[in-house]
């Protein structure tokens, strides 16, 4: 069963999950990877409901993540990707790749990222 298609610019070439879905009050946090056009790679996130899963409650419309000026050359360039995340404590702990040449770690408030997912409905 498909739940998320390609909405935005930044995922209309494919859109990927970054790995397991968080279990949050809110509803399952699922973090996902775009590509747009260029090949260029986003991370965004999408909230689904806790009981019903195929139930999207809310999605960004624009990237969580995208690779800055600084960050696009590398081995595969554009590239930010992420294979997992996780919650710790009211943080989300989100470490990712960039342009297959180095690794770093974002971290959000947890509030923040949920507040945005359910006022894009």
């Amino acid at each position: 069963m498909v739940i998320l298609r390609p909405e935005q610019p930044w995922e209309s070439v494919k859109i990927g999950n970054c790995g397991s879905p968080i279990e949050t009050d809110a509803g399952w946090l699922v973090i996902t990877h775009g590509v747009g056009p260029m090949r260029q790679y986003a991370i965004g996130a999408a909230l689904l409901d806790l009981d019903d899963p195929t139930k999207v409650i809310g999605r960004l419309k624009d990237p969580l993540i995208v690779a800055t000026p600084e960050e696009r050359e590398g081995y595969v360039p554009n590239v930010v990707y992420s294979c997992g995340s996780m919650l710790h404590g009211d943080t989300l702990i989100l470490p990712y790749a960039i342009s297959d040449r180095t690794t770093v770690i974002a971290t959000i408030p947890i509030t923040e990222i949920l507040q945005a997912l359910q006022s894009e409905q």
